[in-house]
């Protein structure tokens, strides 16, 4: 029988994977720039197995691919009419791969996100904001999710309208907060502020997510286990943030001998930015050791990170069998039947 996303907290640690956008961007069914989920409709099978793949992984949750498909932003491109179809589909899809996971069925999420219209001085914005909210929050009641994802918001007041919309479709709410480059959400509220008074409002998961590489995201993290009973979660992006460049919008790469197309490597030269995967278990590792109990990577994430993410904090994955092992490689393997010649040039090659 599916366990619930809180028994399943209640039970250890959850994880959870994020990062689609970026994700069929590289595998090339979704556009860069306008970054609007129309992969539910025109291409489902590359979106089942990009949801497959980081099941298998280790995720836990399936999130529904809605992120930016909400009302304005398909109104922006022109497509306002595919908002039900695409919000729709992108749950179904979900449910369908959640139901092949070989050990437990995996949690089905919907999910909702910052609109990038909501004005704290303009009372119209809020409104629609919240209407919003309120039709994909029940699009997902009605498709049976397990729970709603409320993500990416960097206004305290925005997360609150998500929190109060999904609370009123009766479904569990995790909420988790862009800390942009100020260090500060745009309302004024600190990150640990916001998400105290997420957590006594009723959401079942606050914290963070995007924008920010473990470095600098963990030590706001820590604070906001400081100042939350419940449960608190954290999904990095997998790029070498520093105190000088905290979020990847403004990251730089001295090494680039090119000409970019945009101002900055943001979103599509990040490439040599990465941590690697044992950076990222290391980093997950410390967050579960710290009380954190639902940790995932967002934006620019592979599976195979996440499956170092899930691994190290005491999970085996579906995918587990496919982690690395050189014991048998030809140059950095130690089985006794390998050529001496060969394992002796290693340092050489």
């Amino acid at each position: 029988m599916k366990r619930s996303l809180q028994r399943r907290l209640q039970e250890g640690t959850v994880i959870a994977g994020e990062g689609y956008l970026f994700e069929l961007e590289r595998r090339g069914y979704l556009q860069a720039g306008s970054f609007v989920p129309e992969v539910a409709l025109e291409n489902p099978d590359a979106l089942k197995q990009t949801y497959r793949d980081f099941m298998n992984a280790g995720s836990d949750v399936v999130l529904a691919f809605t992120y930016n498909a909400h009302r304005e932003k398909m109104r922006i491109i022109g497509k306002e009419q595919l908002l039900e179809p695409l919000n729709r589909s992108a749950i179904r899809l979900a449910k369908e791969v959640a139901k092949e996971h070989p050990q437990e069925e995996a949690l089905v999420a919907g999910n909702i996100s910052n609109t990038n219209i909501f004005d704290p001085n303009d009372e119209s914005s809020k409104h629609k904001v919240r209407e919003m909210f309120a039709e994909m929050a029940q699009w997902s009641k009605e498709e049976d999710v397990d729970f709603i994802n409320g993500e990416t918001f960097y206004y305290h007041e925005e997360a609150e309208i998500a929190l109060e919309e999904i609370l009123k479709k009766d479904l569990p709410a995790v909420i988790t907060l862009g800390l942009m480059g100020e260090n500060i959400l745009r309302d004024c509220y600190t990150v640990e502020e916001s998400c105290k008074i997420l957590s006594e409002k009723g959401a079942l998961v606050v914290g963070m997510n995007c924008f920010r590489g473990p470095d600098t995201m963990q030590p706001y993290i820590a604070k906001i286990r400081q100042h939350v009973d419940g449960y608190v979660g954290a999904l990095p992006i997998p790029y070498r943030t520093s105190n000088e460049h905290p979020t990847f919008f403004n990251l730089p790469d001295g090494g680039c001998s090119c000409h970019l197309p945009t101002e900055t490597t943001f979103p599509t030269a990040l490439d040599p930015l990465y941590h690697n995967r044992y950076e990222l278990a290391a980093w997950a590792k410390e967050a579960k050791e710290i009380g954190v109990n639902y940790i995932g990577l967002c934006c620019g994430a592979s599976p195979a990170m996440l499956r170092a993410v899930a691994e190290s904090v005491g999970k085996e994955t579906v995918n587990s069998p496919y982690s690395p092992d050189m014991e048998k490689h030809f140059l950095f393997g130690k089985d006794k039947s390998l050529k001496e010649h060969n394992v002796g040039y290693r340092f050489k090659a």
